[in-house]
């Protein structure tokens, strides 16, 4: 059965109407200044994205245009999995997922995330987890970047459903337990979603409607705003019962500002929340903008956090 957050608000607003492209002199450019903040200047990737020459390095495996799936039928996405050296992979395996999986996969990029982890692994600071970077889907006949994979990435990542996090569950994972040979952990402590903007708030609303099954939530600039009802999240945390998530938030305060709403206003609206709601959750509001660069700098810090259950001396 689909699900829906129960808020009156959200079906009286019509929320799944755009938002206007221009209005009050407000258009798309207000965004883009924020992707090029110079308050981004400051951060750079942390140490640890720089494996020393004589670490081990993890395996990835690449599956280009996969279309499995009925949830999301008649789209493709490029599919990454990185396996950590060494894995046992008899025993059941942790893993974290990443939106956008192209944002954080390469190693010239602002996260470098198979270099950190390669680093922690190697200096035994985290038990071994398997990466999956999972791009959003484009539809049949089209590309990255156009109109319509535009609207498809909206569609998972800032719809407030369960139809994301259903995808992941019922669709991907399995699809990567049988492609590597693994089976994952059903310890949510041992599942973690991972997103940036879009994908941050998704990240967090796949755990939100499933905490059974992911237990922690890193959101990057997590477009908490009024895109697909997002800005009701806030006030959902604070209406019901606590769920067994541990959040991390980041964002700064060259963040985006967009006719959909205020993205800093938004993260800190959602900190308030996950506090007032007794959350166990961190926020980090830095200088920068709707980038990754703060997100990336302080990306091993993120995971020993989330992780400090397990995090080994």
């Amino acid at each position: 059965m689909r699900m829906v957050l129960d808020l009156e608000t959200y079906r009286a607003l019509g929320l799944d109407t755009p938002a206007p492209l221009a209005v009050n002199g407000r258009s798309r450019a207000d965004f883009e200044i924020s992707l090029n903040a110079p308050g981004d200047a400051v951060y750079h990737p942390c140490p640890e994205a720089y494996p020393s020459p004589d670490t081990p390095r993890g395996a990835i495996s690449s599956h280009k245009n996969w279309s499995g799936g009925a949830i999301f039928a008649d789209t493709r996405r490029d599919i990454r999995i990185y396996v950590p050296a060494g894995l046992d992979r008899a025993a059941a395996a942790r893993v974290m997922v990443f939106n956008d999986g192209n944002f954080y996969f390469p190693r010239n990029g602002p996260v470098r995330a198979t270099g950190v982890l390669d680093t922690l692994h190697a200096h035994g600071k985290i038990e071994p987890i398997v990466a999956v970077f999972v791009d959003p889907g484009r539809p049949e006949g089209s590309e990255r970047g156009d109109a319509a994979a535009g609207r498809q990435r909206s569609v998972e990542y800032d719809s407030i459903t369960d139809d994301y996090g259903r995808f992941l569950i019922e669709e991907v994972l399995p699809f990567v337990e049988r492609a590597e040979g693994l089976t994952f952990s059903d310890d949510p402590a041992h599942r973690t979603m991972c997103g940036i903007s879009s994908g941050g708030i998704a990240a967090f609303v796949a755990a939100w409607w499933f905490p059974g099954s992911f237990g922690r939530v890193l959101s990057h600039c997590g477009s908490f705003v009024n895109i697909r009802g997002g800005h009701n999240l806030a006030f959902a945390v604070r209406a019901t019962p606590r769920k067994p998530i541990r959040v991390f938030l980041q964002s700064g305060e060259a963040d985006a500002s967009y006719i959909t709403g205020d993205w800093p206003l938004a993260n800190r609206t959602m900190a308030s929340a996950l506090d007032f709601a007794g959350y166990d959750y961190r926020f980090e509001f830095g200088r920068g903008g709707h980038s990754l660069r703060h997100g990336g700098a302080i990306f091993a810090d993120s995971l020993r956090w989330l992780w400090r259950d397990e995090e080994r001396p």
